[in-house]
């Protein structure tokens, strides 16, 4: 123990904002804040504004620049909030649109310091909630109210620091992670940081938690919420809306990562845990090469929008990209490594299946039985169907070169510009 809490205050060191920076960053929210009201007065606009994400519930890490939410809250009779905003912007340097379920913006304040402009509806219900960001204003009242301890504060800074570090923080496709929202309600409700690990690393089957007791029943839970939002390994209710599962994007994969890494920390605690370790592509090429297997780099770019919309087209292209190799290589490792960008790297290790089975029609439609037989000199039937083997001769690197000539229209269908094979 007492080499974890040594850990965790050094940690704390690296990862707390200075005074200085908050101060730097409080006053230009400040200075925007004033701007957009006179606006709104002058354009007669029925809304107000609101600091919220982790800045405004004091559970925001050092990073290299930060992006701070601000939220314009719109009365329900305003329709069009996106254009609204865009209005209210008008006259601000730097702003650029972003794309999502309802969009938004980002200025550029500074080098390290940027505003996300966010358009939300003033809802008394969250059942009124058109948009999960519409829900902002109670998840930072909810945070504000229960989480008053230094000590909690602090571990909620150590779960984020942890989860980055990781590779699991964030509820964006590309990672499927945790959300900094729902780290603040499970370190909170587990009463700390360590404890959140014992927990995390225990858990076996679903887990469902309902801090404020909402629900009678864990049946109860899964009979209230929509099917398609309880995939995840982990069922958190959110407290400000009980049909809600905060934890609805974490995978499966993402988490029994996740538990391993809880289990080596508790283990053997390092420094290190807290800091993002990338892909060592070589030392994994030479273990390949050990083995006999084939290598494989790649690296794809997008022109789509950086963040979570060219993470999520990067990652389904590389899925894609898996299942396309499977179906000639035996995949013994893979992984996707994106870089916050418009580009990401992924690898395969693969063994060559010595043969592809190919199936063909069936035995009744002599027309197309007659076209196969043609197209393969070998075949055969099983079940009524005709089916032909062929050797595989090919090494993945030439059968990458080929598919992306073949398929040089898909690519671009799925918002890749560029694909390199090394």
């Amino acid at each position: 123990m007492k080499n974890i809490n040594s850990i965790l205050k050094e940690v704390l060191g690296r990862i707390k904002p200075s005074k200085e920076e908050l101060q730097t960053i409080d006053k230009s929210l400040q200075d925007f804040i004033i701007r957009v009201q006179k606006n709104m007065k002058s354009q007669k606009i029925n809304a107000e504004v609101f600091v919220g994400g982790s800045f405004a519930k004091d559970t925001m890490i050092r990073k290299g620049s930060y992006d701070i939410d601000i939220f314009i809250r719109f009365d329900k009779k305003h329709k069009d909030i996106s254009n609204l905003t865009k209005k209210l912007l008008r006259n601000m340097k730097n702003v650029s649109k972003i794309h999502g379920s309802r969009d938004y913006f980002r200025i550029k304040s500074s080098e390290d310091l940027f505003l996300e402009v966010v358009p939300v509806k003033k809802v008394n219900n969250p059942k009124e909630a058109e948009n999960i960001t519409d829900l902002s204003y109670s998840h930072v009242k909810y945070i504000k109210k229960r989480v008053k301890s230094k000590k909690i504060l602090d571990d909620i800074l150590l779960a984020k620091a942890f989860c980055y570090g990781n590779d699991c923080y964030g509820a964006e496709s590309h990672v499927s992670g945790f959300s900094g929202y729902a780290l603040e309600l499970l370190v909170y409700h587990y009463g700390g940081f360590l404890k959140f690990l014992r927990a995390m690393a225990k858990i076996k089957d679903k887990e469902v938690i309902d801090i404020e007791k909402h629900h009678k029943t864990k049946q109860h839970v899964l009979m209230d919420i929509n099917a398609a939002k309880l995939d995840s390994p982990i069922v958190l209710i959110d407290p400000t809306y009980k049909q809600r599962n905060a934890l609805a994007a974490l995978s499966n994969k993402t988490f029994r990562k996740f538990q391993k890494t809880c289990s080596k920390f508790l283990k053997n605690s390092t420094i290190k845990a807290f800091e993002i370790e990338r892909i060592d592509f070589k030392k994994i090429q030479a273990n390949a090469k050990k083995k006999g297997y084939e290598f494989i780099l790649v690296e794809s770019k997008t022109n789509k929008q950086e963040g979570a919309i060219a993470g999520s087209k990067l990652l389904k292209f590389y899925n894609h990209l898996g299942n396309e190799i499977k179906k000639y290589f035996d995949v013994k490792d893979r992984d996707f490594e994106y870089n916050g960008k418009k580009s990401a790297k992924y690898y395969f290790v693969v063994k060559k299946k010595p043969e592809l089975l190919i199936q063909g029609p069936m035995q009744s439609q002599k027309e197309h039985v007659k076209k196969f037989k043609k197209k393969y000199s070998r075949t055969f039937v099983k079940n009524k169907r005709i089916y032909t083997k062929q050797k595989i001769k090919f090494p993945l690197k030439k059968f990458l070169e080929d598919w992306k000539k073949k398929h040089a229209q898909k690519i671009k269908d799925m918002a890749i510009s560029e694909l390199q094979v090394f």
